[in-house]
């Protein structure tokens, strides 16, 4: 073999090492440990290797979180540029200052709007008229000072214009905490109902709200309980849905009359309904579930339709 064919071999095997000695390692992402766990439901087992995972508290699965975090972040790092100049593109597009259509209740016209700048809605109203000076019930921005993770849902004032309710998120499961304002004093009460859902609504006045409780698992709303604002009483359970191939929810019928819980499932629909003035009464059925038969109702005009 020629000296020069043996140094083109040598140089073939040896390139190839000395690029790859120059140019920086490939990120290695992580491996999530396995550790099997057996799950039994139906009379069928399954093993999950990872279920460990879904525990939110456990430093490992925060560490391991962190370390996909990392990766992410070092695969992506030549994109920064785009990805920067991507996000400048969309945010020229939106109206700094976007603005909800108003609606008119009870004498007052809400609508939610942003300021420039500001991550989170306000949720405002004027009396009277669209000319009236504004009102901010809610600072989404303020509200969410110091939080890494911020959500408000279920926002529902009283029918006496008096007090507003609205559910905070905090972590990003949706499980909110309900809090009150009282919207004459601008006061936040001290109290607030915990680990509950967005959905709720008041009986007639201020002193009354009723909520809907999920499952902590599955987060399936199953249960709704009454509360009386600024007592020391303990909320009571109202309805539990026993069926879990039905969610719950609460509202109030157009003419306001009335409260309804609706349950509802892929095939069958219920309703049950309270007069809005008297919160402490009997629930009662309108049309009793049944397979295959979905339906809707609602209040107005002084008759159910």
């Amino acid at each position: 073999m020629s000296r020069k064919i043996t140094f083109c071999l040598l140089l073939a095997l040896v390139l190839p090492i000395l690029v790859r000695a120059q140019t920086p390692s490939t990120p290695v992402p992580p491996v999530a440990e396995a550790k099997p766990k057996t799950l039994t439901l139906h009379d069928h087992e399954r093993v999950d290797p990872w279920y460990w995972l879904n525990e939110r508290e456990n430093p490992e699965v925060i560490a391991y979180l962190e370390a996909e975090n990392e990766y992410a972040r070092q695969m992506m790092s030549d994109t920064e540029e785009l990805r920067e100049e991507l996000y400048e593109e969309i945010i020229a597009r939106i109206d700094p200052t976007d603005e909800s259509v108003p609606y008119e209740l009870d004498g007052y016209w809400y609508y939610t709007r942003y300021e420039p700048g500001g991550d989170y809605r306000l949720y405002c109203r004027k009396k009277g008229s669209l000319d009236a000076p504004e009102e901010i019930m809610l600072d989404g921005n303020a509200l969410a000072e110091g939080q890494s993770y911020f959500a408000i849902a279920g926002t529902t004032v009283s029918s006496d214009q008096q007090m507003i309710a609205y559910g905070v998120d905090t972590v990003g499961r949706r499980k909110y905490s309900v809090q009150f304002k009282d919207l004459q004093s601008e006061e936040i009460l001290e109290h607030s109902i915990d680990d509950v859902s967005g959905n709720m609504a008041w009986a007639e006045g201020s002193r009354v709200l009723f909520y809907t409780r999920q499952d902590p698992e599955t987060l399936r709303r199953y249960q709704i309980w009454r509360h009386e604002v600024g007592t020391q009483k303990p909320d009571v359970l109202v309805f539990e849905e026993t069926d879990d191939t039905f969610a719950i929810g609460i509202g109030k019928s157009k003419s306001r009359e009335y409260l309804m819980i609706q349950s509802e499932q892929t095939l069958a629909t219920e309703y049950r309904f309270l007069r809005a003035d008297d919160p402490f009464g009997e629930w009662q059925v309108f049309e009793p579930r049944e397979r295959d038969h979905e339906y809707q109702v609602d209040h107005v005009s002084g008759r159910f339709l």
